[in-house]
């Protein structure tokens, strides 16, 4: 005897234009296999149904239903168990009696017909003397109608689906779909051609576009995407939307392919059902989404406006505009860049309980790691940036400035949150660490240069000059040898202190003061050679470093030849 059913809405042949996640090699597979699927094993049916056990039945429980099967194609749902037998086990066991019916091409339809049972109060589907199932209260009570109602229901689903399958199993079905498959290649080729060919017509023609009818994005009056980038960002679209109509295509294609033959009909139908629960799930998703994402676009639209107000004040600060005692204007732009920072900080702590997923224990564990990887791996870049933001306020030093950092000499041709760049007098650039800067002395010679109420730069050589030459004569040499140099100020007057009185020699210190601290390597230069000439023209002989006054025959070190004034 048989087992016991309910109803449930049946799904039509074929599975349409849905989208299925197969490629185009499973269905020479799928076409490859037997043209049968594998029986299923009707011999673990038991050979009474539970209505006529001897066993007095518990009492039933209603369960979400089990559906009947055949071929992939759900005919209706077992709901109620009985004793022992599950839904599942029911359900499972009319499947393959039902798919034996339909492999039996011998065996009319109209043979299907309804026993009633009144000894065990059932109500019995059979075909022939094979019962198929059996109908019992419990399942009528489930569906909410008769015995009787639901067993009719049954047999014409039945009745219906197993010509259905008897028909595709036909030659002539079979030669149909071939027919209908190369039908399909022929159109699917001529799409995927017509796409690839359009795409990079339509790409082209974007270019020509460009500065014409495509012109740059500007938000209240303020360019955020160039003409030619808003070229890119299109073209990139195009690109995505040409992927995803050949990826639409080829799904298609495949889906309607295995719907044409009985034996890849059920994979059909089975991709077509996991699609439409994936689209279901993320429309549904999206929906409920939608509040969050309209709260997510207010804190973007209020962040882009405050971010707007702060920059229009610092640019005004830095051109002069607006002026606050004790903030000076170069400290507009890095302090807008803090500020930046900070409201970027304070949304994204905002926006943070709003993102997709942003309660789920994975998004937690991926913070958590990423926090982790950022403080043990970016100790030096943080202190760094720290060292930056540090030596802005401080005012150390300003882009094009002569400056010494511990031994390193040159001009500042950059400076970021990380390093301090310096172009050497040998156009060397150097790159020092903002950490190793602040923890180092700064000599900045172009100081005074920029700031006209402190004192020019002072340049300072020492020369050695024997006890046997006046000390007045070796100052006014010096002086002289100072002035002749074009970028040694004359105002203030260049001077002279001597600064030891040796064992064989004195020191004497020539200091000059120049406005251009960019060239003090040709000044120091220039006044070496200046020295060099004076003080021969002067019958002065200079004893550096190791050179001694006291005559043993050795000539004198005064050049034969000096050259005139």
């Amino acid at each position: 005897m048989g087992l016991i059913g309910s109803q449930a809405p049946r799904g039509g042949r074929g599975a349409g234009p849905w989208i299925a996640g197969a490629i185009l090699a499973a269905l020479l597979l799928l076409l490859v296999v037997s043209p049968f699927p594998r029986g299923l094993a009707s011999e673990s049916a038991p050979a009474t149904s539970p209505a006529t056990a001897t066993a007095p039945a518990p009492a039933p429980t209603a369960r979400a239903g089990a559906p009947v099967v055949l071929a992939g194609r759900n005919l209706f749902s077992i709901q109620a168990d009985i004793g022992s037998f599950s839904p599942e086990f029911r359900a499972r066991v009319v499947s393959e009696r039902i798919d034996q019916l339909a492999r039996e091409r011998d065996v009319p339809l109209d043979q299907l017909n309804i026993v009633v049972n009144e000894a065990a109060d059932t109500v019995d589907i059979r075909s022939g003397r094979r019962v198929l199932l059996t109908v019992a209260a419990v399942d009528a009570v489930a569906a909410g109608k008769s015995q009787q109602a639901l067993a009719l229901a049954h047999v014409k689903t039945i009745r219906e689906a197993v010509g259905e399958y008897r028909d595709a199993h036909r030659l002539s079905s079979i030669l149909r779909g071939l027919l209908y498959s190369f039908i399909a290649t022929g159109v699917l080729i001529a799409l995927m051609v017509a796409v690839l060919r359009s795409a990079p017509k339509l790409t082209r023609r974007l270019v020509r576009w460009r500065g014409t009818r495509i012109r740059a994005l500007t938000i209240l009056g303020t360019e955020v995407l160039s003409a030619g980038r808003v070229v890119d960002l299109l073209t990139e679209i195009i690109r995505v939307v040409r992927l995803t109509i050949l990826v639409i295509l080829c799904l298609v294609y495949i889906n309607f392919v295995l719907s044409f033959f009985p034996w890849t009909l059920g994979f059909s139908r089975i991709l077509v059902r996991y699609i439409q629960t994936a689209a279901a799930t993320l429309g549904s998703s999206l929906l409920s989404y939608l509040p969050n994402l309209f709260f997510l676009a207010i804190i973007t639209l209020v962040t882009s406006y405050i971010l707007k107000i702060f920059k229009f004040i610092s640019s005004e600060i830095a051109n002069g505009t607006i002026v606050f005692a004790g903030f000076h204007a170069d400290w507009a732009r890095p302090t807008y860049k803090l500020v930046q920072f900070l409201v970027f900080a304070f949304a994204a702590t905002i926006a943070f309980p709003y993102l997709p997923g942003a309660g789920t224990p994975a998004f937690q564990g991926i913070s958590i790691f990423l926090g982790v990887l950022v403080s043990l791996g970016s100790s030096s870049a943080i202190s760094n940036i720290v060292a930056g933001v540090i030596l802005v306020y401080t005012r150390s030093f300003q882009p094009g400035d002569r400056v010494q950092i511990s031994d390193t000499v040159g001009d500042v041709v950059g400076r970021n949150l990380f390093v301090t760049r310096l172009r050497s007098i040998k156009n060397v650039v150097i790159s020092i660490p903002n950490a190793a800067v602040l923890g180092s002395h700064v000599i900045n010679y172009s100081s005074a240069a920029n700031d006209p109420e402190t004192p020019p730069l002072i340049l300072y050589t020492t020369v050695t000059i024997g006890y046997d030459v006046p000390w007045r004569q070796v100052h006014e040499v010096l002086i002289q040898a100072a002035l002749a140099v074009p970028d040694i100020l004359r105002d203030p007057r260049p001077f002279i202190l001597q600064t030891s009185l040796d064992d064989f020699f004195v020191s004497y210190q020539l200091n000059a003061y120049t406005d251009r601290p960019g060239v003090m390597a040709s000044i120091y230069s220039d006044i070496h050679q200046n020295i060099q000439d004076f003080c021969a023209r002067a019958d002065i002989e200079i004893l550096s470093p190791h050179y001694r006054a006291m005559r043993n025959g050795n000539p004198s070190t005064i050049p034969a030849e000096v050259p005139p004034p």
